[in-house]
């Protein structure tokens, strides 16, 4: 670490910045240890704040939301990435590590409805906002008799947009609405068995170039191992299925006593199947449990997840 100041990247959300400063704050509290005198915050739009009309899976994925934060590593303009875990591509941008997550946010979806209205209220055929062809697919199983439209934007512009009767409800993150203290917009809140969340939900993830070995030293010293147990095997079911932000696929799993136990769902292109399977392991197997479970519902759906 050749200077005395780093420099943290993160998209310009209201949100965005929120996890950035959490990171700041963790990396404060060892930064004397490494010489650290200053750590600042540089804000980066990108392509996915840009465009917020268009699915991403119709204008690049889910790089629009750290591609441009990635380049900025890779060209040393900053020191270290802060990223939504659920972001980020499943296959790690070369010359780049991922490898340090701070404490999971809750990971639980919830529903923000007019009236206070709870899913199952909602008169037929309300309009109800997600970006995700996962979440859509997984309502669908609860109430198919509603319809189902894209929402872009951040949380504010999502519930502004519900305001202005443009949508009847919408469904995000807890973590995202929890940070923002929001709280008292919630009409629902699911448990993960009702709705699973995408792998990585509820996780800030900070990520640095491979070989810069001070800064790998730093943030391994913040990392949460129990979060990053739990991500590993989430984010190994998506490599096994090499699926694209179009892939409705949901994966969650958590920690008890020294077992690691992972849930994950995957539907078919037309969200008409869905395959589902759950496993447990000892958590120091927690990659492999991420793989057999991707290999299980890869055999299963007999690529219906694919193009």
């Amino acid at each position: 670490m050749k200077s005395k100041k780093i420099i943290i990247g993160s998209r310009a959300s209201k949100l965005a910045l929120i996890y950035a400063e959490r990171a700041r704050s963790k990396i404060h509290k060892i930064a004397s240890d490494y010489g650290i005198e200053e750590v600042e915050i540089k804000k980066i739009t990108t392509s996915g704040d840009l465009n917020q009309k268009d699915r991403l899976s119709e204008i690049g994925g889910k790089g629009l939301f750290s591609k441009q934060i990635e380049n900025e590593l890779l060209n040393n303009q900053i020191d270290i990435a802060v990223h939504a875990l659920k972001d980020m591509p499943s296959e790690e941008t070369k010359d780049l590590l991922t490898n340090c997550f701070l404490e999971r946010n809750d990971p639980r979806e919830v529903l923000i409805s007019k009236n206070n209205q709870q899913l199952k209220d909602l008169k037929s055929n309300s309009i109800v906002g997600t970006s995700s062809f996962r979440r859509e697919f997984q309502l669908k199983k609860i109430r198919d008799d509603l319809n189902y439209k894209l929402i872009r934007g951040n949380v504010d512009t999502r519930i502004n947009k519900l305001n202005e009767n443009l949508y009847d409800a919408i469904i995000l993150s807890l973590a995202g609405i929890h940070s923002l203290d929001l709280k008292k917009n919630i009409s629902q809140i699911f448990s993960t068995s009702e709705i699973i969340p995408s792998a990585g939900q509820g996780v800030v993830a900070l990520q640095c170039r491979n070989y810069d070995k001070s800064i790998m030293s730093l943030l391994s010293q913040i990392n949460h191992k129990p979060t990053q147990q739990c991500v590993l095997a989430e984010r190994n079911v998506l490599k096994i299925l090499e699926g694209d932000c179009e892939t409705a696929v949901g994966a969650i799993a958590n920690i008890r006593d020294n077992n690691i136990n992972l849930e994950a769902e995957l539907f078919s292109l037309d969200g008409k199947q869905h395959f589902y399977h759950k496993a447990s392991k000892e958590i120091e197997l927690s990659s492999l449990l991420g793989i057999e479970v991707g290999e299980i519902l890869k055999k299963e759906s007999k690529n219906s997840y694919k193009k």
